[in-house]
């Protein structure tokens, strides 16, 4: 009978354990956690492979690889988006990740990535906001406020200094739970009926809605000077929350341009329309905000060092907090040859 080496098994963390790791450690100190993680992999931005995310579109939705590697480790994350599932009762994104060595191509961390996913969208969200936002911003409108709407609320918080958050969703029964969700956890929770009335007082705008179409969710005369925009429910192609007159009158800031202009807001512009890469403003290579009554646009796809970076993270933390389980995913015959004689012996 083979006995497998320690080679053969492969931490995973199940989503038990994450829930439990993101309690011991405190959802605030992920989310703080991540953006420095994902900061750090912005900088060294020239070492990763990079590519756009490999899709399978339908009529109901989207299933996607984003691979990636920075030569000494490689990651990948398989996540979907079906916004008609919710009608069903199922989940519009889920995700699970794997991290592997470069040099023997061995798996080294199979997590799952539906929360992961959720934290590193904000923690990216709120990390960007940090270089682009009005300075001493306090305030945020949240528009769509779905599963991840508490997630952009905290790291905001805990990232940016917001203090309060203002909701509208075209659903009350959204906004009621997401209010709740976030009461006592030191914010001001504005709940509005109208899209306009959210906008009031914000320094900072956030979209995140998860209708597969193009959509005016913020209209030109909607959006004033000085502001940020955080974009993050246009994701995918045909999909969109704001009218085409604003990105003109904005600095727009992306992640890969190559997937955003496919999947952005900025597929609605002209192939060449300017953007500016915001591994390049972390790295002091280009400007963030230059002017006070700027409109500053974070166009967010999210990209595959985004998950690289939060894996990493999980992974740093298993033996801090031993919430993971082995798998005995990987094959290993006595003799590397024999992965036949493997099967025999196992009978």
């Amino acid at each position: 009978m083979n006995t497998p080496s320690h080679q053969a098994y492969v931490p995973f963390v199940s989503v038990d354990n994450m829930l439990k790791l993101v309690l011991h450690l405190g959802v605030e100190r992920v989310l703080a956690d991540l953006a420095a993680e994902i900061e750090a992999d912005f900088k060294r931005w020239p070492l990763f492979d990079k590519t756009p995310r490999v899709a399978s579109h339908s009529d109901v939705g989207v299933i996607e690889l984003m691979p990636t590697s920075d030569g000494e480790t490689y990651g990948f994350k398989y996540v979907n988006g079906h916004p008609s599932n919710m009608k069903q009762g199922l989940q519009t994104v889920t995700a699970f990740g794997l991290l592997a060595e470069v040099a023997t191509g061995y798996p080294v961390l199979l997590s799952e990535m539906t929360i992961l996913t959720a934290l590193r969208t904000a923690a990216t969200s709120a990390m960007a906001a940090k270089w682009l936002a009005p300075a001493g911003s306090t305030t945020m409108a949240l528009i769509g406020n779905g599963a991840q709407s508490e997630f952009q609320a905290l790291g905001f918080k805990a990232i940016c200094g917001i203090s309060e958050v203002r909701l509208y969703d075209i659903d009350p029964a959204a906004t009621a739970k997401c209010a709740a969700n976030l009461a006592g956890r030191g914010l001001k929770v504005v709940s509005c009926a109208t899209p306009e009335d959210a906008i009031l007082g914000a320094q900072i705008i956030t979209t995140v809605t998860a209708d597969k179409q193009y959509a005016t969710i913020l209209t030109d005369n909607m959006v004033g000077a000085g502001v940020h925009i955080n974009a993050v429910g246009g994701d995918c192609p045909g999909k969109t929350e704001l009218h085409k007159d604003i990105l003109l009158r904005s600095s727009i800031f992306v992640e890969y341009p190559e997937q955003t202009r496919i999947e952005g807001e900025i597929q609605q512009l002209a192939p060449d329309h300017p953007v500016i890469e915001l591994w390049q403003v972390i790295n002091g290579q280009a400007t963030g905000r230059s002017d006070a009554r700027e409109i500053t646009l974070f166009d967010s796809v999210g990209f595959a060092v985004e998950d690289f970076s939060a894996l990493r993270y999980v992974r740093s933390k298993l033996d801090e907090t031993g919430l993971f389980t082995q798998l005995d995913m990987i094959a290993d015959p006595d003799d590397p040859r024999d992965l036949f004689g493997m099967i025999l012996r196992a009978s």
